[in-house]
């Protein structure tokens, strides 16, 4: 099979945020916490390839680290989503008009009545701003997104013919579920899972922008574009670099979900051989 081009450029992107991401655990070109106030705002050169910011830090260790933070961030909270979400999912689907089913989704309806910026401030107040706690406010908010992708992938599948035969083996709703519709729908979850880590990016940089996630010294996009807003006149690389980054990084994540999507959907698989 073919691979789709947009796939194979949402991996490359990916990968190299990734692989910046994961050097940064253990080198960068210049220490991101020191600073450096008589090189402040230096234009590239040798020492610093994408300059200084305001504080005299390497711009280009800065994006590495940053990419560590949001990575790591946005990935922790899609796996508090898909943990706690497709179980709730798959239990409301297994008992589909039941009051757990009414009891799963209107919770879920609850949790989508707040944003996840607005859950971030709940958090906050009582915890104060903190990476942590963006993980905590980005994960609440993907637990039903997931649970709702469970729920109607596998409504779907409960009047099949395996299933069928599955109920008439024995076997309970808890594990048709884990045997017979997961595996079966896995393929989506996938595919809603680059998605909402894509969305999760966007969500730590704005939580981070306004204050609510990582606080210095922890480097952060959305923290590097809060800023930056004061130069963003005079030095408008400040500002480009750490959004150019969020930019190819979403772009990247979608482009490879768009490219998993068509290969996972047997109605689309044909059109890329």
């Amino acid at each position: 099979m073919r691979l789709p081009v947009q796939f194979l450029l949402g991996v490359t992107l990916s990968t190299a945020f990734l692989a910046a991401a994961l050097i940064s655990l253990v080198w960068t070109p210049q220490d991101v916490t020191a600073l450096d106030i008589a090189g402040k705002l230096a234009a590239p050169g040798a020492g610093h390839p994408l300059g200084t910011d305001h504080l005299g830090r390497d711009m280009l260790s800065m994006l590495m680290a940053g990419a560590r933070t949001s990575i790591a961030v946005a990935l922790v909270a899609v796996g508090i989503g898909i943990v706690l979400g497709v179980p709730l999912g798959l239990a409301a689907a297994a008992r589909h008009r039941s009051l757990l089913d009414e009891f799963i989704m209107r919770g879920n309806d609850l949790i989508f009545a707040f944003p996840s910026l607005v859950i971030a401030i709940l958090i906050t107040a009582v915890l104060g701003p903190s990476a942590l706690n963006a993980i905590l406010a980005i994960g609440i908010f993907n637990i039903p997104v997931f649970a709702r992708v469970a729920r109607g992938a596998a409504l779907t599948l409960w009047n099949r013919e395996f299933i069928l035969a599955a109920r008439v083996a024995g076997k309970g709703p808890a594990r048709i579920s884990a045997e017979h519709i997961l595996p079966n729908i896995a393929n989506l979850l996938v595919v809603q899972g680059t998605i909402q880590f894509s969305m999760g990016i966007l969500a730590e940089a704005g939580l981070s922008y306004v204050g609510l996630g990582a606080q210095p010294p922890t480097p952060s996009w959305g923290r590097m574009l809060a800023d930056s807003q004061t130069f963003f006149y005079t030095f408008p690389r400040l500002a480009v670099l750490p959004g150019l980054a969020i930019v190819l990084m979403v772009l990247g994540l979608n482009l490879m979900g768009d490219g998993l999507r068509d290969m996972l959907d047997p109605r689309l698989r044909r059109t890329i051989r």
